[in-house]
């Protein structure tokens, strides 16, 4: 074997221990992330399942979870992906306090719950109720320079709407979303969604209503009143 021939198979042989030496240490590297444990601290939402016919008033919306893996793992980790789920049974009014354990936690498998802060939580349980309440409408704005406004209409004048029976029981009616009068003059009709006082109330049917409001111009014929029936009275 000549001196160039020797040189070229000293050369390839470096090479391949370079290679050799690089790979070894990629591999150690690997071996060592998906081997050491880390840890991270989440903050994770809170979902109930609250027994019928009761409501929560006052639903702790999330806690902070921590969680061990990997460094891979925790590397990777979408704090979407954590969850807490509390089981409700009791069917009694009042606060109700929770113990929050490893169970009531959803993660990505490979990854163990250290801790959650706070432990526990309290809630308060309330009775829900069904009722119908009557809606007015809500205007707001200036109408056209000498356009007269006659009373609104809304239909339906009722909607079914659910929520805590100390919140139910206290309104007296609910009010459309805000429509506004501005630059107009004629007849008009909207179908808007309606207010309520408090996210804890909801409306179920129907969730948006037509409201006419009655306008006229000065030199035209004034908006007729709706009309309303008379009450029977006892013969």
């Amino acid at each position: 074997m000549n001196e160039t021939a020797r040189e070229t198979a000293r050369t390839w042989g470096l090479r391949l221990l370079a290679v050799g030496i690089a790979v070894g240490i990629w591999f150690n590297a690997s071996l060592q992330d998906r081997l050491a444990s880390s840890e991270r601290l989440v903050e994770a939402s809170v979902s109930y399942n609250r027994p019928r016919g009761f409501i929560i008033v006052n639903p702790v919306p999330t806690v902070h979870v921590r969680l061990s893996g990997s460094k891979k793992a925790i590397r990777k980790l979408n704090p979407q992906t954590v969850g807490v789920t509390v089981e409700l049974s009791q069917r009694q009014e009042g606060m109700v306090s929770i113990n929050l354990g490893p169970e009531s936690v959803t993660a990505p498998e490979g990854l163990e719950v250290v801790s959650i802060e706070p432990p526990s939580i309290q809630v308060e349980l309330a009775r829900e109720v069904t009722q119908r309440i009557t809606v007015v409408a809500k205007l707001t704005g200036e109408p056209a320079a000498g356009a007269m406004v006659g009373d609104p209409e809304v239909f339906p004048n009722q909607v079914l709407v659910t929520g805590p029976d100390s919140m139910v029981s206290r309104i007296d009616h609910l009010s459309t979303a805000p429509i506004s009068l501005d630059g107009r003059a004629i007849t008009f009709e909207l179908s808007v969604s309606i207010i309520t006082p408090d996210p804890l109330i909801q409306v179920v049917q129907p969730t948006k209503v037509t409201v006419k409001v009655p306008m006229s111009m000065p030199d035209e014929p004034k908006p007729k009143e709706p009309k309303t029936r008379p009450r029977k009275g006892k013969p």
